[in-house]
C-alpha cells in the first residue's frame, strides 16, 4: 500500500469519520510566509494583550517543518462541539444565569483531540509496518497559526471574526493537526470568503473587540478577559460583559452560517453539571474545593478559583437589582485585592440600579 492509494486515503477517511473527525485534509509543511507581515503587525499593535506567548518563538510559528523533523505532510481535523443557539440566546436574556461558551462546557478539548490524533497515527503507522512512521498531535498547544493551516487546506475560510467557517457546518468546532513523516495526499480545495457584505459579527460583539473585518483586538474581548486576562477587568469593559463569565460566543451566535448548523456532538463535550443552564448564585457559592472538584479535566478550570469568582461578580454587578445578590456579594470574602475590588464593584452597581 502506498500513501496515495485510493483505498488506503478512504480507509483514512473513514477512520476519522469513526474517532469523531467531521472533515479531514492535508498538506505540505510549507512555511507560512504568506501571513507573517500581517501576524506581526497585529502584534506591533499590541492586540495580542498579556498574552505573551504569542510573540515568542520567532520564526518557528511560520514554518511547520521546524516542529517535527522529518515531516512530509500535515493532516488537518475539524471536532464539533456542543451548540444550541437558542438555548445560548436564551441564557444570554436572563442575566441571572451564567453564560460559558458552549465549548467550555465539557470535557477539555486539548485532551480529547490530542488523544483521538494519536489514535489516528498509531493506526497510519500500522497501515505501513515497513515504515518507520513518526507523528505528533496538536492543538492549541504550540507556536502553530491553526487557523492558516486549516484555510490552507480546505476545512473552511476565515471569517470577520476570525474563526474558520464552513458554509454548510457553521465554525462550532476544533481544530487539530497531525505531523506525520508520510507523504499523505486528500484531495482538497481551498475555500473562498463568504462573508460577503455581512459584518454581524462585528456589529453584534459586546465590546467592539473586532475592530475591523478579520482583525480582533484581544484586549477587548470577552474571552480573553474572563480567561486569559489576569488582576482587575477594566471598568469600562465590565459593563459590557453581561453574564458572560467564561467566554464568549457572539460573534458566532449571530453568524447566518451558523443558523443551521448541527454536528453529531462527542460524549465528551456534551455539558456537565448542567453549567448551560445554572444560576450565577449558585456558581457563587462554589469553594475553591468544590471548584476544582466540579471543574476536573474541563477547560473552566484553568482560569482557577480566583478569577472565576472574579468573573461571577461582574456578571452579578451587571444584573437587575435583587437583594438576594446583594446579600451574597456582600457575605463574600476573598484574599485576593483583585477579587475584592470587583466585589465591591458588583455590590456599588446594584446599589445604583435599586436607587432607579
Amino acid at each position: 500500500m502506498t500513501c496515495d492509494d485510493p483505498a488506503f486515503i478512504q480507509a483514512l477517511k473513514e477512520k476519522a469519520e469513526a474517532l469523531g473527525f467531521t472533515h479531514i485534509s492535508s498538506q505540505t509543511p510549507k512555511p507560512l510566509t504568506e501571513v507573517k507581515a500581517y501576524y506581526e503587525a497585529w502584534l506591533a499593535k499590541g492586540y495580542h494583550g498579556g498574552m505573551d506567548y504569542l510573540s515568542k518563538h520567532g520564526d518557528l510559528r511560520f514554518n511547520p517543518m521546524a516542529l517535527m523533523e522529518h515531516t512530509k505532510s500535515i493532516l488537518t481535523i475539524r471536532l464539533p462541539y456542543y451548540h444550541n443557539n437558542d438555548e445560548a440566546m436564551a441564557t444570554l436574556k436572563e442575566d441571572q444565569r451564567a453564560y460559558i461558551a458552549r465549548y467550555a462546557l465539557g470535557r477539555d478539548y486539548h485532551n480529547v483531540i490530542r488523544k483521538r490524533l494519536t489514535q489516528l497515527g498509531q493506526w497510519i503507522a500500522e497501515q505501513f509496518p515497513d515504515e518507520a512512521v513518526t507523528f505528533r498531535a496538536f492543538t492549541d498547544s504550540a507556536p502553530i497559526l491553526e487557523r492558516e493551516l486549516a484555510e490552507r487546506s480546505g476545512l473552511g475560510f476565515s471569517g470577520k471574526n476570525t474563526l474558520i467557517i464552513d458554509r454548510e457546518k457553521g465554525s462550532y468546532f476544533f481544530l487539530g493537526e497531525l505531523f506525520i513523516s508520510l507523504p499523505i495526499v486528500i484531495p482538497s480545495t481551498v475555500v473562498d470568503k463568504h462573508c460577503g457584505r455581512c459584518t454581524k459579527c462585528i456589529q453584534k460583539c459586546p465590546t467592539g473587540a473586532i475592530v475591523s473585518p478579520y482583525e480582533v483586538d484581544a484586549r477587548r474581548c470577552i474571552s480573553y478577559l474572563t480567561i486569559e486576562h489576569f488582576g482587575a477587568i477594566d471598568e469600562e469593559l465590565r459593563p459590557m460583559m453581561g453574564n458572560r463569565i467564561f467566554g464568549c460566543d457572539d460573534c458566532q451566535l449571530f453568524c447566518p452560517w451558523n443558523r443551521f448548523a448541527n454536528h453529531e456532538i462527542v460524549d465528551d463535550f456534551k455539558p456537565r453539571h448542567s453549567l448551560n443552564d445554572i444560576a450565577l448564585l449558585d456558581l457563587l457559592r462554589w469553594s475553591e474545593t468544590t471548584f476544582l472538584k466540579k471543574t476536573e479535566g474541563m477547560p473552566i478550570r484553568r482560569i482557577g478559583h480566583a478569577r472565576f469568582i472574579r468573573n461571577i461578580t461582574v456578571a452579578l454587578g451587571n444584573a437587575n437589582y435583587d437583594p438576594r445578590i446583594v446579600a451574597a456579594l456582600e457575605a463574600l470574602e476573598s484574599d485576593e485585592a483583585f477579587v475584592r475590588e470587583h466585589i465591591d464593584w458588583a455590590l456599588k452597581q446594584q446599589h445604583n440600579k435599586k436607587g432607579l
